[in-house]
């Protein structure tokens, strides 16, 4: 009869009350708010709670996610590679989102790291020998903190100017080299050092910069698998700008610009920094504490021949 159903649907109704008040007491739905700001979601995570066995509501147990775990931000100013690496491999192992990939930078000290590219002249007999006539470094945002012509020790027989870009002109205002060298050896101390083929550039500057702080663009499978060349290919700057950062660099015959050529090389490698990284992490072994007298404190103790590789001293450099 009309008056059962009615009965029946009270009963329903008092016990659908019933359960809102205890669920409200244990803290697993909000209190009843106006109609107008009643969340929709409230009701299905009521339903969502419950069960209903032999007469009798029973709450379901459900676990609560735990946060993810935050990395922190700040580093100390003495972090070493194998540091930064390991954050690196974290930061990969928590998602390989895009937005992963732009906060890993901040996360990650961007001032540790630096680019670098030199043009060279030829001086000595018929000019084979390559000296150091332009430095560019830039920082991990492209900007230039240092670009200078450099006069070589040895007369300049070939300026190379097809590949070069230094003219005569050029060598007006270049500095001497031992006065280039000290200050580039300066921003280099203690940091990442990118490039591209970058054993070139270190033995223009006279310099061995240690090998867990360098990062060598022509020398990672990544890129070149990105760009879909062979990983044993040896892979110019140029192609890989083209294959990756759709930009053409090294155009026309005024030469190689190497501001541009240090500014491409960071953008290869913060292309597939974070992935990067973790690769080095696993491969690098770990770098042993610093003595006091570890020639690493001044970079100009390098120059000794106990730090140059035999291939290096052999060449006569």
């Amino acid at each position: 009869s009309p008056q059962g159903r009615s009965k029946k649907k009270s009963r329903k109704h008092q016990r659908f009350l019933e359960r809102r008040v205890l669920l409200e007491q244990k803290g697993l739905l909000s209190p009843r708010r106006r109609r107008s700001t009643q969340t929709p979601v409230a009701a299905p995570e009521a339903h969502a709670a419950l069960t209903k066995a032999n007469g009798t509501t029973t709450q379901r147990s459900g676990k609560v996610p735990k946060p993810k775990r935050v990395i922190s931000a700040s580093l100390s100013s003495s972090a070493s590679p194998d540091s930064i690496a390991r954050h690196h491999s974290v930061l990969l192992s928590q998602g390989n989102g895009s937005s992963k990939v732009r906060t890993s930078s901040l996360v990650l000290r961007p001032g540790k790291y630096v680019a670098i590219d030199c043009e060279m002249v030829g001086t000595g007999p018929q000019g084979r020998l390559s000296e150091l006539a332009r430095c560019s470094v830039v920082n991990y945002e492209g900007d230039v903190i240092y670009d200078k012509y450099v006069q070589p020790e040895l007369p300049i027989v070939d300026f190379r100017t097809r590949w070069s870009g230094i003219t005569k002109q050029h060598m007006k205002r270049a500095i001497p080299f031992k006065a280039a060298q000290a200050e580039i050896l300066k921003i280099l101390k203690d940091k990442i050092v990118v490039g591209h083929a970058i054993h070139n550039d270190f033995q223009a500057l006279k310099y061995f910069h240690p090998k867990d702080r360098t990062r060598d663009t022509s020398q990672i499978p990544v890129l070149k698998q990105r760009a879909g060349l062979p990983i044993r290919a040896n892979v110019s700057l140029k192609n890989l700008a083209r294959h990756l950062l759709h930009k053409r660099i090294q155009v026309g015959c005024k030469g190689h610009s190497s501001v541009e050529d240090a500014q491409t090389a960071m953008e290869l490698y913060r292309l597939v920094e974070v992935q990067w990284e973790k690769e080095l992490a696993h491969s690098l072994p770990p770098r042993p504490p610093s003595p006091v007298t570890d020639p690493a404190a001044d970079s100009s103790q390098y120059l000794d021949d106990q730090y140059w590789p035999t291939d290096l001293i052999s060449s006569g450099l």
